[in-house]
């Protein structure tokens, strides 16, 4: 039986993030969690009535937090605050990291600092639970002061309005939506409003689903290299554990020793190891394939530790402390989740570009080492991989416009009340979007490397190499005359998503 995600102050994991927002885990909230939310909620009820107006509270927002609210308007404050926020446009964001969204979002409710109520919490859960996904749009976040747009589109299924996907991705009003699942829409009542979308949950879930992708990724990155370095009859004797040892970067380490391993056994690489072998260096795309996976997996470690750190976060503003203050802050900034989002964009890029080299070199009679040209099965009729290739450059060509760091872009707003803000979701989006340029790029590596391998029979691959070749051939046929390559790349893709070949 699986079993719930517990909420409240304790961080959650990356594990967790994963297991509710792609697999359904339900969420669960403790007695001891729902009653430090009530302790805060006290907190700002007392402030609520209080002659001295304080920001979220009893007054307005962004530029127009001078303004006091009297009591009789703020449940009206709080509905406008929520209904104007959500201003998205575009295309639908994808349903795992709207999920991501909200857990994120309901941790922080949960933590006992942002003063809303237990019935808040509750529902908010029961919502997520359900599986009811608000519509949320591709543009409306400047990474500051919260994804406001994302997160004002969660916060107003909440309260019964707007669209949302139910379990069954229909589109569906969200009242209708909550009435099915036995949820009562929320009526807002002081600071929630605010509570609900001032953080940077968005382009966090985004930042933790991109790590888990990419540790992904960059094992299948140095599978389909080492089989581009045995297709190529490279050697196998600079991945050797000593050399990688007088340059301790713990992921080019553990690339190398990933690549050695998997060609371990290879009659290829035995046919051509003895003295009669006259290369003295294989280029740098077989090379060095280490030291650039290697660095990837340092940045991903980085970006992972970025990432745990939010995760132990509190994002709010204003937010109760343990003694009852209610204090304003500048948590909301998403830089330090921005530069990591924007980092991770340039390793994908330069992943993706040593991958497609290698491709090439395979393609390319006067450097393949007796491979036929495109490795076509008749040269002149058929064209082989040659335009797949024309894909990967493509495809890289891409990756490194989406490489360039949106961090350092910021647009003032809110009368220049918001005048740096960190476009961390633009960040985001742009870095799924090479995870999934990444994810072609090595399919075509595979099938390449794959049917490069097969053309050397007799001469048996390594049994990694090999198990990987006979993985791809229960979709994919291996060499023949011209076929429809387009569905044997989307093939090769769903095999990396399936995690079939780690």
């Amino acid at each position: 039986m699986v079993q719930p995600v517990q909420l409240g102050p304790k961080p959650l994991t990356r594990e967790d993030v994963q297991a509710v927002a792609r697999d359904g885990v339900p969420v669960e909230i403790p007695e001891a969690t729902r009653e430090l939310v009530t302790a805060a909620r006290e907190h700002v009820e007392r402030l609520a009535t209080a002659e001295t107006p304080t920001y979220g509270i009893s007054t307005g927002f962004g530029a127009l937090a001078v303004r006091h609210i009297p009591p009789d308007r703020r449940t009206a404050l709080q509905r406008s605050l929520i209904r104007s926020h959500a201003a998205g446009a575009g295309p639908e964001v994808e349903r795992e990291v709207v999920r991501a969204l909200q857990l994120l979002r309901l941790r922080t409710l949960s933590s006992g600092h942002t003063g809303v109520r237990p019935t808040t919490v509750d529902a908010m859960a029961a919502m997520l639970n359900a599986g009811i996904t608000p519509v949320v749009h591709e543009y409306g976040s400047l990474g500051c002061s919260g994804d406001l747009a994302p997160l004002a589109a969660s916060a107003l299924a909440l309260m019964g309005e707007g669209r949302v996907r139910d379990a069954d991705g229909l589109l569906v009003d969200a009242g209708v939506a909550l009435r099915k699942a036995g949820i009562e829409p929320v009526v807002l009542a002081e600071k929630e409003g605010l509570a609900l979308i001032n953080g940077t949950d968005g382009m966090l879930g985004m930042l933790v689903l991109a790590t888990s992708d990419l540790r992904a990724l960059l094992d299948l990155a140095d599978l389909t290299a080492a089989m581009s370095v045995e297709a190529l009859l490279g050697t196998d004797r600079v991945f050797a554990a000593d050399l990688h040892a007088l340059r301790p970067h713990p992921g080019q380490g553990a690339s190398a020793a990933r690549m050695a391993a998997l060609l371990e056994g290879s009659e290829i690489m035995a046919s051509h190891r003895g003295p009669d072998c006259t290369r003295v260096q294989d280029a740098y795309s077989l090379r060095c394939s280490p030291q650039v996976h290697g660095a990837a997996r340092d940045t991903v470690a980085y970006a992972e530790t970025v990432a745990d750190r939010e995760l132990a976060s509190v994002i709010d503003n204003p937010v109760v402390l343990a003694d009852g203050r209610v204090e304003s802050n500048g948590n909301f900034h998403g830089a330090p989740v921005a530069y990591v989002l924007d980092f991770l964009a340039i390793p994908v890029a330069d992943v993706a570009s040593i991958a497609e080299r290698r491709t090439d070199r395979m393609l390319d009679v006067n450097r393949s080492h007796g491979l036929p040209p495109f490795l076509a099965d008749d040269p002149g009729v058929d064209s082989g991989h040659m335009i797949a290739q024309y894909t990967q450059a493509a495809i890289v060509s891409e990756l490194k416009r989406l490489a360039v760091p949106a961090s350092v872009d910021s647009i003032p707003s809110s009368a220049m009340q918001e005048d740096h803000v960190s476009m961390g979701w633009s960040a985001a989006r742009k870095l799924r979007k090479a995870v999934d340029g990444l994810t072609t790029v090595l399919a075509v590596e595979l099938l390449t490397a794959a049917r490069a391998l097969d053309l050397r029979a007799p001469l048996k691959p390594a049994p990694a190499t090999a198990a990987a070749v006979a993985k791809l051939r229960e979709t994919v046929q291996g060499p023949g005359p011209d076929r429809h390559l387009a569905p044997e790349i989307a093939a090769a893709e769903a095999l990396i998503r399936s995690g079939a070949l780690r």
